[in-house]
């Protein structure tokens, strides 16, 4: 590995006899869908061994389920049948071909489980630390001293199997609520016998289990404990308590992993998974603090997606490991980039929750900025074969720029044309927004990307279908995107009205009183932007919801930043026109003036549709990429584009 650029970061550490090739590691991520019997399929395995070819040190299966009564949905690898050995062996020996090492991560849902039944049925009741009603309405029941023993003699097999599978390491799970961590809560953990009260008492069953995790594997294979460093809950416990746990762990485990928050509360939940209204590595401070009372290697996470920030955690001594998880899909080959030297090539997660929806919605894996996730298996041995050809692209947005840069690295020669004198098309709105910065530094890597395929560039160009059609291309791609719908009311083209134009500079072209025509997803975030700025901000949205477009994730975490803020935001209101006051509106409540300085249309985009099919036959294939088909997200115009440019 070469140390020459992050000396820190890429240095070997090791682990209870067992060497991992840099700091860091790939955090737990559990898989969206398995097959009918809860074992790995060749997609799972092909998205996870993509992560280890990228050059992490290790990469953690997530939600390795020990016990039936555990599991909280029906796609978890079920490690109580030794029949998902075949495929955890398949898994290990494709993270060993790229010197990574394996690891599952081992968990329990407690009080959270069952409320989904692998045969769709309502299942028997939940285990948790005391007799209760969970949040889906299922009935817990307080584990009995046999429970715990048993529960603690699943830990122990499912550990057994793994090292039998060849796995290098697990990762017992204790954090973020799951069923240890439960036990581990004050808030959470209501039993007054010898499993609660004290904090001697509520880590006793996590004690256990590591015991008879040790005993099972031996005293040369390493354990790993999750832990969160805070809950961030009420009457949950503080940094200060979860330093006294991780000194109980201290010398018992072989790595800490301190993490943070409880999954099931929505408001933590941007905490344990950071949104991007949130400071990168916002969780390194907790595993800062445990560090400087164990002996026991610690890791940290938190949204870390920038090696320099990484190479600085690990030479402070806030942390021994850094953990990543959904960098490793924006780019799986983040490791290896940073260490040669090629910083500017790599993609940064914007933390937009595009995953975490595709996760939950679709069961499958996805990334804004990375076409292939989700598509391993097809993706695993290159581009299909193909003669050079001619190819001409109209639009340099990220799906045109997408497009632009397959077709050049399949071997085509490639000329890209831009109206504007930049590229990035409607990213280039996000440049000057604090939490939108990885979503605009995308436009740069892709800039050089264009620039080391060979791609022509040619800006402060507008070209048309007859010139197109006279350059003689054998594939032209339209990628000439959308525009702003702009509500036909009276006063629409007064002064006061501007586009996402004026957000163009620094600071934007926006008056102190702002009225953002539409409420969506752009809208609700330029207010959150323009709030920060220190506007007067109103959203005034036709629906009866704000950012009903948006992922439920993303709009949780607009939600936690909006309750500190002073946006005011008007549903089930419809624009009627704009006057030298502001903008009027016809709400529920009759006719309202929003006084504004300056009124933001945020009303939507609609295709250009016009000029896409105007370069129908300028071309002998002719092929359209993302918002002039239907005006989306930037995940699907970089699809798009990619996928096009396989088809030439």
């Amino acid at each position: 590995m070469n140390n020459k650029y992050y000396p820190n970061l890429a240095s070997p550490i090791t682990i209870n006899g067992v060497t991992f090739k840099n700091r860091i590691f790939g955090a737990p991520m559990s898989n969206p869908e398995l097959d009918p019997d809860c074992h790995m399929r060749k997609e799972d395995m092909a998205f996870h061994e993509n992560r280890a070819r990228g050059g992490l040190a290790s990469v953690a299966i997530g939600l390795g389920i020990v016990d039936a009564v555990g599991r909280t949905h029906t796609k978890e690898v079920t490690l109580y049948d030794v029949m998902s050995l075949p495929s955890l062996k398949e898994m290990a020996k494709a993270m060993h071909r790229h010197n990574c090492n394996a690891v599952m991560e081992l968990a329990h849902g407690g009080k959270y489980a069952n409320a989904r039944s692998h045969d769709g049925s309502a299942g028997q009741s939940a285990i948790g630390p005391n007799d209760e009603i969970n949040p889906d309405g299922l009935t817990v029941r307080s584990m009995t001293e046999e429970d715990i023993y048993r529960v603690a003699d699943c830990f122990a097999s499912a550990a057994k199997l793994v090292k039998e599978a060849g796995f290098d390491m697990v990762l017992i799970h204790g954090g973020h609520g799951w069923l240890l961590g439960q036990f581990m809560s004050p808030s959470m953990n209501k039993r007054t016998d010898r499993w609660g009260g004290s904090l001697e008492n509520r880590m006793r069953f996590p004690l256990l289990v590591i015991e008879k995790i040790r005993e099972a594997v031996g005293c040369r294979f390493p354990i790993e404990y999750r832990m969160s460093g805070a809950e961030f809950t009420p009457g949950g416990y503080t940094i200060e308590e979860g330093v006294e746990m991780a000194k109980v762990l201290d010398g018992k485990v072989d790595i800490i992993h301190v993490s943070a928050g409880v999954h099931e509360d929505p408001e933590v939940f941007v905490i344990t998974h950071p949104s991007m209204f949130i400071e990168h590595g916002c969780n390194v401070f907790l595993a800062a603090e445990v560090k400087k009372h164990v002996k026991t290697p610690v890791a940290t996470l938190g949204g870390l997606n920038d090696p320099d920030m990484m190479e600085e955690i690990i030479a402070s001594g806030k942390a021994d490991i850094i953990e990543i998880a959904r960098q490793s899909i924006c780019d799986p080959y983040f490791p290896e980039k940073a260490f040669s030297g090629k910083k500017d090539d790599i993609t940064r997660c914007c933390r937009c929750f595009t995953c975490f929806y595709n996760y939950l919605t679709n069961r499958t894996y996805s990334c804004a900025f990375n076409p292939v996730v989700g598509n391993e298996l097809e993706n695993k041995f290159g581009f299909p074969a193909t003669s050079p050809k001619k190819v001409v692209v109209v639009g340099g947005g990220p799906g045109g720029m997408e497009a632009a840069i397959t077709a050049a690295n399949r071997g085509h020669a490639v000329t890209l044309y831009e109206k504007n004198s930049r590229l990035g098309g409607q990213l280039l709105s996000e440049e000057h927004i604090p939490f939108k910065a990885d979503m605009f530094r995308f436009v740069k890597v892709l800039e050089k990307r264009l620039e080391k395929a060979g791609v022509t560039v040619k800006l402060n160009t507008e070209l048309t279908a007859e010139q197109a059609a006279e350059l003689g291309a054998d594939v032209i791609m339209t990628a000439v995107g959308a525009k702003p719908i702009v509500p036909p009311i009276p006063g629409i083209d007064n002064h006061k009205v501007v586009t996402l134009e004026a957000l163009h500079q620094t600071p934007p072209a926006i008056g102190q009183k702002v009225v953002i025509l539409g409420g969506g997803l752009v809208g609700s975030e330029c207010a959150i932007y323009l709030d920060g700025l220190g506007k007067e901000v109103t959203i005034v949205e036709m629906k009866d919801d704000w950012a009903a477009d948006s992922y439920f994730m993303h709009k949780n975490a607009m939600k936690v930043y909006m309750k500190d803020s002073t946006i005011k935001i008007q549903v089930n209101t419809t624009a009627k026109a704009v006057t030298e006051e502001g903008l009027l509106c016809t709400a529920p409540e009759g006719e309202i003036l929003f006084e504004a300085d300056t009124i933001l249309l945020a009303a939507g985009m609609k295709a250009d549709r016009k000029t896409a099919e105007s370069f129908y036959n300028a071309a002998p294939r002719v092929f359209e990429i993302g918002d002039c088909i239907r005006a989306g997200r930037v995940a699907d115009a970089v699809s798009n584009g990619y996928y096009r440019a396989i088809d030439i």
